[in-house]
Formats: C-alpha cells, structure tokens, sequence
C-alpha cells in the first residue's frame, strides 16, 4: 500500500495528494467533451499510444468502449495489443520491476484519476488537462523534464512528439518586498507534430477520456436524473390539481 501511494504521489503527480503538493500554477479550463463521441474516440486513441505503455486502467474493460461509438472489430483493430482480448481490462505494457526501475515507483492506475480534486480552484480534469499542456526541456532534471504544474515531476513528457519542445519565458517582479519569478508565456524550441491549437485540441480530447472513463455512465445518470425532475415536476402539478378538487366542495 505504501508503494502505492508513493508511486501515486511521486511518479506523477495527478492525485489528491500530489495536486496538494504543486506548485500553484493557475490552472486552465478542460473544454467539457464527455458528450462528444468524436473527441472521446480520439481521446481513447491518444490513451492507449501515449498512456497505456506505462499507465494502467484495471478498471476499465476494452469492451466497454463501445459506450463510446465503436463497435468490437474497431476496438480490436485499433486500440488493442496484440496479446489482448477484447473482454480483457486495460493493463500496461510497461513491467512493473522496469517500471520501478525507471521511475522509483510503480505509475499508478488511471482508471479515476480525472475524479480527483485538487487543492487548487478547479477539478481533476483542469489540473490534468493544463499539466500535459506545461511541459518544458530542463537538462537538469534526471528525466529531461520539467512541468509548471508539478515541478520536479518524475514523468517525462509523453505527449513531446506531438508538442514539441518549448522554453517558459519568465518575468522578475517584486512584491512585498521580495523577488519572484512569473510565467509570461512560451519561445517555441522544436516543433512537434502538431501545432499548439491542434496539441490543445487532442489534449481536451484525452482529458475527455479520462474524465469518462472514471464514470462511464455519468451522463446517462445526468439524462435519467432530468427526465426524473421533470416527471415529478409534472405530477405535482397533477397533485395539486387533485387536491384542489378534492376539496372544492368543502368548507
């Protein structure tokens, strides 16, 4: 359990516990897709190529991405590993003991990891969607990597080919009388694959996924719970009605 919680804290950073302990950078709005089949199919897409190496959802069964629009040949085609079946859960690829090795820790499991909330304004699908979005090159750093969310973070970028590599531009101020440093922005280093409206797209789109793969039934739970306010606004309208005749004829 111990191992557990450290690899949760440390490896990533994307827990309560490690949300506390960033650096309170303010934190971008995810663009809420969870209802766009389109963006989630993406967004599975970009979780099993980038994710699912080293990250694990036990939780969540191939088969269940059907709820978003793909039917079972898809699934296998295209978001499987060879040795999967379709019934299986969403194991890594990663060995645990290289895992280990690399990072100190196990990466933690993914399944929920958008329900978390952070210390910060915002929720789990903020901080996760703006963490991937602040990666920056730091040589210093045993992986190579840096984050404005997470500093000293143990996760390396894994989105870099898409993103590409970008220097944090910081401006020096002073306030109550000691000195600090701001973020004012990005110089564009090595270009990636995408530009930066297309990375922020596909990074909404992977969020997305996370956010519904923690409750996959969330928004028909929303839908059902509408039609049931609405249901029960009806009848007592009905109700009152009744009653008013009920006792129209009594003093």
């Amino acid at each position: 359990m111990k191992k557990i919680l450290l690899g949760f804290m440390l490896a990533l950073g994307l827990s309560g516990a490690a949300l506390a302990a960033g650096s309170g950078f303010p934190l971008d709005k995810a663009p809420a897709r969870t209802n766009d089949m389109a963006a989630l199919q993406n967004g599975a897409k970009l979780f099993v190529n980038y994710c699912l190496n080293c990250h694990s959802a036990a939780f969540m069964r191939y088969n269940r991405l059907r709820d978003i629009g793909l039917n079972d040949k898809q699934i296998a085609e295209n978001l499987t590993f060879a040795t999967d079946k379709i019934g299986d859960t969403m194991r890594a690829a990663i060995d645990p003991r290289d895992a280990k090795a690399w990072f100190g820790a196990n990466p933690p499991d993914l399944t929920v990891i958008a329900r978390s909330r952070s210390s910060h304004a915002g929720t789990g699908p903020d901080y996760i969607y703006t963490l991937l979005r602040t990666y920056y090159r730091d040589d210093t750093k045993p992986t190579g990597w840096n984050n404005l969310v997470f500093p000293n973070i143990g996760m390396p970028n894994p989105l870099w080919e898409l993103q590409g590599e970008r220097v944090p531009v910081f401006e020096k101020v002073v306030s109550h009388g000691q000195e600090a440093e701001l973020h004012r922005g990005w110089e564009p280093a090595k270009a990636g694959l995408m530009n930066a409206t297309e990375f922020d797209q596909n990074v909404g789109d992977l969020v997305a996924y996370l956010q519904w793969m923690g409750e996959p039934a969330q928004n028909t739970r929303v839908r059902i719970g509408v039609w049931v306010l609405l249901f029960l606004a009806a009848f007592t309208v009905v109700a009152w009605r009744l009653n008013a005749v009920f006792w129209k004829d009594i003093k």
